[in-house]
């Protein structure tokens, strides 16, 4: 056996290469000048630690780092759908809940607090005017006022909608469970947990100003900088791309001192129907999901006047990136950070971890494995990692999944078609396997086989047969 130091198994790359380096900072200095941002700064995270970070700007001397923040807008509503799901796992609230039980007396109190986490609980995209990124929270004091007199546009759960008076909501709701500001609660349960030092409700320097350039000359104006009030959970942050490179690794890995793995993949899962076209887009619990070719994204994107934002991960490929700017429109965020993780797993690919044997066999679970019929239909099952077991179609496309090992020796299903079902080896009397059976599914050694009397419907007794 060789030795984890030895050449069957590659040191980690501490640094990129650089033509990796090269061909980032390209794509980011394409970007800021065909995109006119009078600033940019973006980085790379790979394998939870930050990599790579690069700026250009309009200003000869003046690139931002790392550290300089700048607003964030949107990726606001990801902090607070962490803060749900910590009140969620501490069993103050149940996701099925409608929002009443916690927050009465709002025009929305029949949505539940899933539907307001992946913008499906029909209410409006926006507060009534004026334009809320615009002008002062103080001219929406109440939650009526950010509602309006008709907050909903649609029937609850049938359809994606994005909404900021939906996140708006999830704040107060954090604010009326937890009986502390949305302010305190980020703080002392999300950024101080992991560090995030430079994000802030309000902007520290250094920090960027906000511009909008001329649509048809190279002109600035600046953006006013409004405190947004009870709308603040939707879009107040600013933060640095240093500190949202922790965030994005939080986010594929997760931390027990803020959310575990499991619930941060929960918000990773697809929470609606991808819309009409295919599944490009779609969204989680507080995060976007993407597809950029072959490669699943989650992060966020967002904007406020005179800043635009980007956070993307690849949990497959152990990559994020950040990109930021100082312009109401132009640059493409969003797109650029989803180039930047590509240039990184394509010009890098991360290498997979190496072939090990289980630690123990268990003869029962081996005996076990091999092929197994549903029907005609051929399926093999392997093990996996303690205890577990795939079950995957052998030819053509078939329903595949993961499962779990369970306490009473069943296994639950982790992904796919079986997600959540219960897979069982039924035995005989003198303990031998007669076959297994998955959320009424009968699988067993032959198809259709003499001895498959669990079969539903029974087996012809003649057996198989010639024309």
């Amino acid at each position: 056996m060789t030795s984890s130091s030895s050449p069957a198994s590659p040191p980690p790359f501490e640094e990129l290469l650089p033509a990796t380096r090269r061909a980032l900072l390209h794509r980011i200095a394409i970007e800021q000048s065909e995109r006119r941002a009078p600033s940019l700064v973006a980085a790379v995270v790979r394998d939870g630690r930050m990599l790579w970070s690069g700026s250009r700007t309009s200003v000869d001397g003046h690139g931002p780092d790392a550290d300089v923040q700048y607003r964030i807008g949107s990726i606001t509503k990801t902090f607070t759908a962490v803060l749900v799901l910590r009140l969620r796992d501490e069993g103050l609230l149940d996701l099925g809940d409608p929002l009443e039980k916690h927050l009465p007396g709002t025009a929305a109190g029949g949505a539940t607090v899933a539907q307001l986490l992946s913008h499906t609980a029909g209410l409006a995209a926006e507060s009534p005017a004026p334009w809320w990124e615009r002008t002062p929270g103080g001219l929406r004091p109440e939650l009526a006022d950010v509602l309006g007199d008709q907050p909903q546009l649609h029937p609850a759960g049938r359809l994606h909608h994005y909404s900021n008076p939906g996140y708006t909501l999830l704040g107060s709701l954090v604010e009326a469970v937890r009986g502390v500001p949305w302010e305190e609660a980020l703080r002392t349960e999300i950024l101080e947990p992991l560090g995030l030092d430079r994000t802030t409700t309000q902007p520290v320097h250094p920090h960027a100003g906000g511009w909008a350039v001329h649509p048809w000359a190279d002109v600035l104006l600046p953006e006013p900088s409004e405190d947004l009030g009870l709308m603040a959970p939707a879009g107040q942050l600013w933060s640095t791309a240093a500190d949202l490179c922790r965030f994005a690794a939080f986010l594929a890995e997760g931390d027990e001192r803020v959310l575990s793995a499991e619930s941060v993949a929960e918000m990773r899962t697809p929470a609606v129907a991808p819309e009409a076209g295919g599944w490009d887009s779609g969204y989680g619990l507080g995060l976007q999901l993407a597809r950029s070719g072959d490669r699943e994204l989650a992060g966020h994107t967002g904007s406020l006047p005179g800043f635009v934002a980007g956070l993307w991960v690849s949990v497959a490929d152990g990559v994020a990136a950040v990109a930021l700017a100082n312009a109401t429109s132009g640059p493409m965020c969003g797109t650029l950070a989803a180039d930047l993780v590509r240039i990184v797993a394509e010009a890098e690919p991360r290498f997979p971890e190496p072939w090990r044997p289980l630690p123990e066999v268990d003869e029962q679970l081996l005996a076990l494995t091999g092929p197994w019929y549903w029907g005609t239909a051929a399926y093999g099952l392997r093990l996996t990692a303690e205890r577990g077991v795939a079950l995957e179609p052998l030819r053509g496309i078939g329903r595949a999944s993961r499962f779990q090992a369970a306490a009473d020796g069943t296994w639950v299903g982790l992904d796919g078609y079986y997600r959540g079902e219960t897979l069982r080896a039924v035995r005989r009397p003198d303990g031998s396997v007669s076959h297994l059976d998955l959320g009424s599914f009968v699988f067993t050694r032959e198809p259709y086989g003499p001895e498959a009397t669990a079969v539903p419907g029974g087996v012809d007794p003649e057996g198989w047969r010639g024309i």
